[in-house]
């Protein structure tokens, strides 16, 4: 079919199409028919324009595909067998083979040498394909202010010029999202393509937009961290220059809201160095006298550059929340791994201080200038939607029957560690 194969693309074919069922290949030959059709090659190869169409990439990254895919061989013509090949390996090779792929992917310029240049080329396509999808303003100037957080994270070798396969590797484990992005360019747009997905940012319509840390590519950039359901609509429960910087104010907010045996949040800060960075808190914050939570949780970094950092299983010492302990070995506040006074990351109870350290919990650096900080901003979103039956999104307001209201206040009692001192 098409042009005539060599031996060697036969071979690769042959083995490629043994990691597909026999419906997976019918799917693949329909598709590729179809595709054909539009080019107007009476059924022998599809053309670079209605490829990057259907696919829904533009640009020098989506002419990059279109030259990995069809094997570099310049001809302007994809073939079924090149189709087949490039998903054997794309989609269905090992984590190694998908990793090399997406690795030569990103040399957009292709000459060899991976550099600066084309990992900005890059997520300046990514972030425009991400974001044209949305109605919403981005906050950011034709996402160049994005585009250098993410471009900072990279750890370019040889003079601080060629980005090297180790470079990217690590790269990728600290931007799921972009990873998640690139791993996908070859599945349809409209059926919901992973690294697409940007949580709906829901905030009282009284909240100034620019008071809030939580941009939009920044909500992007943790969601890749986690799950889909967990990406549909992410809820302000707490903004220090709205509720005040009040460790009490802010129990009782998350506390009210998520009443339904908690639920994950993402804490946000900003300190008076400008850095914004935080955590996700895969569990709901409860009073504890030592570390608990699971290894769902991680921290962030969001300016000046932004990276995640997940459990890298050395110990358990993931979630902190003490109230009212008299003892310095318990400090009273929120954090985040590495050991008590020394956190990966830690707000104290009186919410205007707190401390950021190397955290083998996390792998993560210390994640300000200095490691110990005066915060100026602290915000903390709901993650996975409003609870069933709340019926408002104002966070101050007293809603749902009295067995409700006095369920809140038990859970905000639990949380001070006074919940049975009347029994």
């Amino acid at each position: 079919m098409g042009n005539a194969q060599s031996p060697q693309t036969n071979s690769r074919f042959i083995t490629a199409a043994r990691a597909f069922t026999q419906n997976e290949l019918e799917d693949l030959k329909s598709l590729f028919f179809s595709l054909a059709a539009q080019s107007n090659s009476s059924g022998k190869f599809v053309s670079p324009s209605v490829f990057e169409s259907f696919f829904g990439l533009r640009g020098p990254l989506g002419e990059r595909l279109f030259d990995l895919v069809t094997q570099k061989r310049k001809d302007q013509k994809l073939t079924y067998e090149d189709l087949v090949v490039a998903k054997g390996t794309y989609e269905k090779g090992t984590n190694e083979e998908i990793k090399e792929f997406i690795y030569q992917l990103l040399d957009v310029s292709g000459d060899g040498a991976l550099g600066r240049s084309d990992l900005e080329s890059v997520l300046v396509q990514i972030l425009t394909h991400v974001f044209s999808s949305t109605n919403n303003e981005t906050g950011f100037d034709s996402h160049q202010d994005a585009v250098q957080i993410f471009i900072r994270a990279a750890t370019f070798s040889e003079n601080d010029e060629r980005f090297t396969y180790e470079d990217f590797k690590h790269w990728c484990t600290l931007l799921p999202s972009v990873r998640k992005f690139l791993g996908s360019l070859l599945m349809p747009p409209e059926v919901g393509r992973p690294g697409c997905q940007v949580p709906r940012l829901v905030y009282g319509e009284n909240i100034d937009s620019h008071l809030v840390l939580l941009k939009k590519e920044y909500a992007w950039h943790i969601g890749g961290a986690l799950p889909q359901h967990e990406l549909e609509e992410w809820r302000l429960l707490y903004h220090s220059s709205i509720n005040g910087l009040s460790f009490t104010t802010f129990l009782g907010n998350i506390t009210r809201t998520c009443s339904n045996d908690g639920g994950p949040t993402v804490l946000i800060v900003k300190d008076k160095e400008g850095y914004i960075y935080g955590g996700y808190a895969s569990q709901a914050w409860e009073r504890h006298g030592d570390f608990y939570g699971d290894l769902k949780s991680f921290l962030f970094q969001l300016y000046p550059k932004a990276s995640i950092y997940k459990p890298t299983g050395a110990n358990n010492n993931l979630q902190w929340c003490a109230v009212n302990f008299s003892s310095d070995s318990i400090p009273n506040g929120i954090g985040f791994g590495g050991r008590a006074n020394h956190f990966g990351l830690f707000v104290s109870a009186s919410f205007d201080q707190g401390h950021t350290f190397t955290c083998t919990t996390f792998g993560s650096p210390c994640l300000s200038k200095t490691n110990r900080v005066e915060l100026e901003v602290i915000e903390c979103w709901g993650v996975g939607g409003e609870e069933k039956g709340s019926g408002s999104h104002n966070n101050n307001g007293v809603k749902g029957s009295v067995l409700e209201r006095f369920k809140e206040d038990r859970n905000m009692l639990k949380m001070v560690g006074l919940a049975n001192s009347s029994e």
